[in-house]
């Protein structure tokens, strides 16, 4: 985000705020080889394996008297999504998802302004394809005077490695302990043992050299946000949740845009607004919101949901973004004509991530589908999936060119061969191979005698290096199937 100025033209109002739970998720690439390894590690270290048939975690991440219900959850969605997001054991397919309750208070400092609040769990997930995702489940622990307080400690904490002028200055404390970024919190504290598993690219600096096709270094945050009862929300309020606009570098609270009537385009096009005038939820590229001017009693249920379903949902299309642009990134690095099985496999893991995890409906529940169709226009991901498919096809036909100029070179050089044959009436048998080969006499052979010789042992030799290349590919090919098949 760049310097916002201030203007009288759009009128920035008070949001007090009572409670706010806020949710991070940020992406990590590893090595699928290592991935036994890592769930061993994980478990050493207390977290704790997520399934639905494990009742007694419904109430152990979420914060005081927060309750999901693995029943929702389990009917939310739909069968086939259910059986990729819910597995059953750490050695079935799909998103394996470790927990671990945190339970700690900590404080964020930033140009003068402090900030506490308390992490309630951490979550790693353990995603097809290599790629996974952090969670960190926060909430401010104290009451907030204002909608500006929040915004500016999520737009701060969501910054991993902090470059630009106006992300820098925050630091979070607890106890003795301090962190000079949310990357040394989250690699050095809370989720140490992943660190030595996550890939960096040595082409690239900083975290997400992990993923060099991501956008940039921060998070991608959800939050509910529970204001004063009956107050009145406005689309200024909105638009400030949606672009996580806090405070200036002068301290002051502001809003990125100073124009009224773009402002309300901008509303109406990101919020749901299905339980207004009391609630509302607003999904950028940055963040998905919900705010309510209900007590808590009254939107219990609706808090638990946004940490159960509306977690799941979120978590899913964002994993749908972060793959579609892998795949786009992993296209631009092909280099033709030399990375043949580099493109046999990239056809391989865009079929299968399009046949088994892509799904254009998500969710039984009209909600549900609701939130999933902006999520995924937000995320342009119908726009994606259809660049993803030209690649396919493209990949399709540089394979078949490929394919057809080794055919080429394979019918040149048996023609080759067929044309000398033909010359010897089909006969290269020259009188001194019968029996017993006597070399000595190989200098004393004549012109045509050593076309015969040079023909035979090419032909001989050529055969065998193919069948040795041909086999030892295909069980090259069969061994990489076995592996990615076992760990996807």
């Amino acid at each position: 985000m760049g310097v916002i100025c201030m203007v009288e033209s759009v009128e920035i109002e008070i949001l007090p705020i009572n409670e706010a739970f806020m949710t991070y998720l940020f992406p990590f690439s590893f090595h699928e080889k290592e991935r036994d390894k890592l769930m061993d590690q994980l478990q050493q270290h207390q977290f704790t394996f997520f399934s639905l048939d494990k009742k007694e975690l419904e109430n152990a991440y979420y914060g005081e008297n927060i309750k999901i219900q693995h029943e929702e959850l389990d009917q939310f969605f739909l069968p086939f999504v259910e059986d990729k997001l819910f597995p059953r054991s750490i050695d079935d397919r799909g998103f394996i998802r470790f927990s671990k309750s945190i339970a700690e208070t900590f404080r964020m400092e930033v140009k003068g302004d402090r900030f506490d609040f308390l992490i309630n769990s951490v979550d790693i997930l353990l995603c097809p394809f290599g790629i996974g995702l952090i969670t960190i489940r926060t909430e401010m622990d104290e009451e907030q005077k204002a909608l500006t307080n929040v915004l500016d400690f999520m737009n701060h904490f969501r910054v991993l490695e902090p470059k630009l002028d106006e992300e820098k200055g925050a630091e979070i404390y607890q106890n003795n302990l301090i962190f000079h970024t949310t990357n040394e919190l989250v690699f050095d504290y809370l989720c140490k043992p992943l660190k030595s598993f996550v890939i960096q690219n040595e082409k690239l600096a900083g975290y997400y050299g992990s993923l060099p096709f991501f956008e940039d270094e921060r998070m991608l945050s959800s939050a509910y946000i529970i204001s004063e009862t009956g107050h009145h929300i406005t689309n200024e309020q909105l638009f400030r949740m949606g672009q996580l606009d806090g405070k200036d570098q002068q301290g002051k609270e502001f809003i990125s845009s100073t124009n009224s009537s773009y402002i309300n385009r901008f509303v109406e096009k990101h919020v749901h607004d299905r339980w207004a005038p009391n609630s509302y939820t607003i999904t950028t590229e940055h963040t998905q919101t919900t705010v309510t001017n209900k007590n808590r009693d009254e939107v219990i249920r609706s808090l638990n949901q946004f940490m159960s379903v509306h977690y799941y949902n979120l978590l899913l299309h964002y994993f749908y973004k972060i793959m579609l642009l892998r795949i786009s990134f992993e296209y631009s690095e092909v280099k033709w004509g030399k990375d043949n099985d580099y493109i046999e496999e990239l056809i391989e893991h865009i079929s299968k991530f399009s046949s088994r995890y892509y799904f254009g409906e998500v969710s039984v529940r009209t909600e549900g589908k609701e939130l999933s169709s902006q999520i995924k226009e937000v995320f342009r991901l119908d726009h994606l999936f259809g660049e993803v498919n030209q690649t396919l096809n493209e990949l399709y036909s540089a394979q078949e060119k490929q394919t057809d100029k080794r055919h080429n070179m394979l019918l040149f050089m048996l023609t080759v061969f067929t044309v000398v044959s033909g010359i010897y009436g089909m006969n290269l048998v020259i009188e001194d191979w019968k029996g017993k080969t006597d070399w000595s006499k190989v200098s004393g052979y004549s012109f045509f005698e050593w076309i015969s010789l040079i023909t035979a042992l090419t032909g001989i030799t050529l055969s065998a290096i193919m069948l040795a290349t041909t086999g030892g590919k295909g069980l090259l090919n069969k061994y990489r199937k076995w592996k990615r098949d076992r760990l996807k």
